[in-house]
């Protein structure tokens, strides 16, 4: 894509590009699609060009939602890249395999590790989807199937045919999901409550940041969130949940535990953050919210999947030095 993105190597200047659209891209958002054929070239860039205008599907204008077809013409402007920008355009990221929980060939099923975002943008350069397209060059089509914060780990569902995308997404919208989270949060949860059925709003901090928080039934633009919790164990000042989340709302577990009084351990953003500082020095470096299980519906064999991935080790370890006192019963 040097002759597109251009760089500090590109002889001509840059010239407006066309993109048709084949079969296997056809239902994709169009940023997605951009993002794909527009490899390095940052996330913010792309956005910035299709919601200026200079992207045009068909000659008409389009946004970052707007699905394209098969046969669609995709005008991209002339993208001058300088400084840092186009030396990041022209260098791919480094290719990295994950583990992987299940393959076969709809659908990768890996085992995320925390510290790494699913996807480049916010000030990241690349995500576990770009980096397994660079480690997979043969592969004809990896797309996310759905997301997880940049701090939490376990199971991750990336679709390997346009078919499976769009049927594994249905499931998602459909409620027809089981995904069930394991997280330590601050005290002893109260066992009577075992479903937090409260919307949610997002906004942007004055520096751009995403949160989000709790608000009225009555909002316009607050959605309805429900999040079924378990008591796993009672820990020495801290409790162990399983937490099953009805809907996938962003930031929904931080933000629904957090609302009862019992922040997640070591989260940065809605946490407590004394108790963080404490936790660091037990070496605890990151948030405790671990996709430890997904049951899904096969999207070519219809077959019931269920899929599970153990804590890891920096979880277990922590988890080892907090002394129980009793098992839940």
């Amino acid at each position: 894509m040097n002759d597109i993105i251009g760089g500090k190597s590109a002889v001509a200047a840059p010239a407006v590009k066309w993109l048709v659209v084949d079969e296997d891209s056809g239902g994709q958002r169009l940023d997605n699609f951009l993002l794909r054929h527009l490899k390095g070239v940052p996330k913010t860039h792309v956005y910035r060009i299709i919601r200026s205008g200079e992207v045009r599907i068909n000659k008409g204008r389009c946004s970052p939602e707007s699905r394209v077809q098969p046969g669609d013409e995709v005008r991209l402007p002339p993208l001058r890249l300088s400084g840092k920008a186009a030396d990041k355009a022209v260098r791919p990221p480094p290719g990295r395999e994950f583990p992987i929980l299940f393959e076969d060939a709809h659908l990768l099923a890996i085992d995320k590790p925390a510290g790494v975002a699913v996807h480049g943008g916010s000030g990241v350069s690349f995500g576990v989807i770009e980096q397994l397209r660079q480690a997979r060059p043969q592969a004809r089509w990896l797309e996310l199937v759905h997301r997880l914060d940049r701090e939490t780990s376990g199971i991750l569902l990336v679709a390997q045919k346009r078919t499976a995308l769009k049927n594994l997404q249905d499931q998602f919208r459909e409620r027809e999901t089981g995904k069930t989270y394991l997280a330590l949060v601050r005290g002893d949860w109260p066992a009577r409550l075992k479903v937090i059925d409260q919307p949610l709003h997002k906004y942007l901090l004055a520096d751009g940041e995403r949160r989000v928080k709790l608000t009225h039934p009555d909002d316009p633009d607050g959605l309805r969130s429900i999040t079924l919790v378990k008591v796993a164990q009672r820990l020495q000042g801290c409790t162990l949940l399983e937490v099953t989340i009805k809907t996938g709302r962003t930031h929904q577990i931080r933000v629904h535990l957090a609302s009862q009084g019992h922040p997640i351990a070591g989260d940065d953003k809605y946490g407590d953050f004394e108790w963080n500082k404490t936790l660091q020095k037990q070496a605890l470096r990151r948030m405790f919210l671990h996709a430890w299980r997904l049951e899904f519906n096969h999207p070519a064999t219809g077959q019931r999947m269920a899929l599970q991935a153990e804590l890891p080790a920096d979880l277990q370890h922590h988890l080892s030095h907090v002394q129980l006192p009793t098992p839940t019963i």
